[in-house]
């Protein structure tokens, strides 16, 4: 093999850091999409299955998509309640990074959520960060048709959301490799890991499972173009 080939085959499965104005990106991949809310307008890009649990919120720090209560939503399958996706686009080998800002009560299962490879209601994988790791939070998932299924090889404790707090979150997902790494915050060293090829390309969402909170300054970076991809919810949170 040429030390090009083994080069590039290196960088994707270690994802070796690109220049150093993007630390963590693998070099050749680029940015895809990019969201900062910067006006109620930017919501009509997001599908949501209840559009009025959603809305567009400014304040002194920030602009963000917020979800303020509970969806009037039940899942076909045991899945989070709440996902804001954004429309017609599928990702295969992918890096999502976005702020994300509990604004619920304090208790063990107190969450956002992260969802990729997301075919459609019944099929994706999502991370769910929560104050305190058992079988059910804290963990990344697999909706394959049935109810989530813990697939997480390494996580922690759980996190400290605090109030009024915004935190840095990425996931990494090689689809060949079938690998995803979960950062909070520090980006250097994962909080969560798993292995897992059962699903292949798909959307990205952000949400909670049943609680509330804001998304802001949204990035997804790939090797390729994103795929088209059909709508998922029939309602934008833009309404």
């Amino acid at each position: 093999m040429s030390p090009r080939f083994l080069a590039l085959v290196a960088a994707c499965s270690t994802l070796v850091a690109a220049p150093a104005t993007e630390p963590g990106i693998p070099a050749g991949w680029r940015l895809a999409a990019e969201e900062h809310f910067d006006t109620a307008d930017s919501l009509k890009r997001w599908e949501t299955a209840d559009p009025s649990a959603w809305r567009f919120t400014a304040d002194a720090t920030s602009r963000s998509l917020e979800l303020v209560s509970q969806s009037k939503y039940e899942p076909p399958v045991r899945s989070p309640f709440n996902l804001a996706v954004l429309s017609g686009q599928r990702y295969g080998d992918v890096i999502i990074e976005a702020d994300l800002q509990q604004t619920g009560k304090e208790y063990p299962h107190r969450d956002m959520v992260v969802a990729f490879g997301m075919r459609d209601a019944t099929h994706f994988y999502y991370v769910h960060l929560a104050s305190a790791a058992d079988e059910h939070a804290h963990n990344i998932f697999l909706v394959n048709g049935t109810p989530r299924a813990n697939i997480a090889k390494k996580t922690t404790s759980g996190i400290r959301w605090g109030q009024d707090a915004w935190h840095r979150v990425r996931v990494e997902r090689l689809v060949s490799a079938g690998t995803i790494r979960v950062f909070y915050d520090d980006m250097t060293v994962p909080i969560m890991e798993a292995e897992d090829r059962t699903l292949g390309e798909g959307s990205v969402g952000f949400g909670s499972f049943d609680d509330t909170g804001k998304i802001d300054n949204v990035r997804i970076w790939s090797p390729a173009d994103p795929s088209p991809a059909p709508r998922i919810y029939a309602g934008s949170a833009g309404k």
